[in-house]
């Protein structure tokens, strides 16, 4: 396994942090509300759900590469993530991310260099964001379980570089779809294995040892540092080849533009 030294320093505040929620979301989140108020939210959230319909319908089977916001250029997972993007790229996926910096940058960076398509799909938060500058499309979407259904909707797998609570909760959530069978079985890539090695040992010798989750269920996770290992896993492991998939046909009823 490939020893990951950190640069020295503390690292750069995440620009995606800044603050609390908007205060109408967490005003939703603490209880009921007049029926009127939660209809129109209702409403607020299928809106949100159509547009991101409409925005990912022809990007194409996408692998969705997740990490910290926090990671800097001269980290070697940036590197990793840069080379991983390049290489799923190649193979002729759509690189997707959350569109911020780090690791979600380094891996459109290597898909934008390799020619191929780049996709960020960010959450509204407090402190204003910017894309970084090799998406080559960026959706903003307000609600965290909208953006999840997309990123899970549209990918054929997830690589999963360093990174804190918000990649965290993107891998246990995928995990758990699998693994409870509401979405077929895709692959799952833990890249950094120094990083994640506390995590699978939890994983192993904790959860497993006390049949909290079957041992098969540990075998959802492919984990290396190897490019060739983690592009095995996906082609592997996916259903859909860039290859023999068919674009949808475009309806100018819909204003649907190419």
């Amino acid at each position: 396994m490939t020893d990951h030294a950190q640069p020295s320093g503390p690292p750069p505040p995440s620009p995606w942090t800044g603050g609390p929620s908007r205060p109408d979301i967490r005003d939703w989140l603490a209880g009921p509300r007049s029926r009127l108020s939660e209809l129109a939210r209702l409403g607020r959230i299928f809106a949100e759900f159509l547009r991101g319909f409409r925005a990912l319908h022809f990007v194409g089977p996408c692998v969705t590469v997740f990490g910290s916001a926090r990671v800097r250029e001269d980290d070697p997972h940036y590197a990793l993530a840069r080379a991983m993007g390049a290489r799923v790229a190649k193979l002729g996926y759509t690189v997707m991310t959350g569109g911020g910096p780090g690791i979600m940058e380094a891996a459109n960076r290597g898909a934008h260099e390799a020619g191929g398509r780049s996709i960020g799909c960010n959450i509204e938060l407090p402190q204003e964001q910017r894309p970084n500058p090799y998406v080559d499309r960026f959706i903003t979407f307000r609600y965290f379980f909208v953006r999840k259904v997309m990123l899970v909707k549209y990918s054929v797998a997830f690589v999963v570089l360093p990174g804190g609570f918000g990649t965290l909760d993107e891998l246990f959530e995928a995990l758990t779809l699998v693994q409870t069978g509401k979405i077929a079985a895709f692959p799952v890539v833990l890249m950094g294995t120094e990083y994640w090695r506390p995590l699978c040992d939890f994983l192993r010798n904790t959860l497993a040892a006390q049949g909290m989750v079957a041992p098969a269920d540990l075998d959802l996770l492919t984990v290396t540092d190897s490019l060739d290992e983690a592009v095995a896993a996906i082609e592997q492991g996916s259903g859909v080849r860039p290859a023999t998939w068919i674009m949808p046909k475009r309806r100018r009823l819909l204003l649907e533009r190419s």
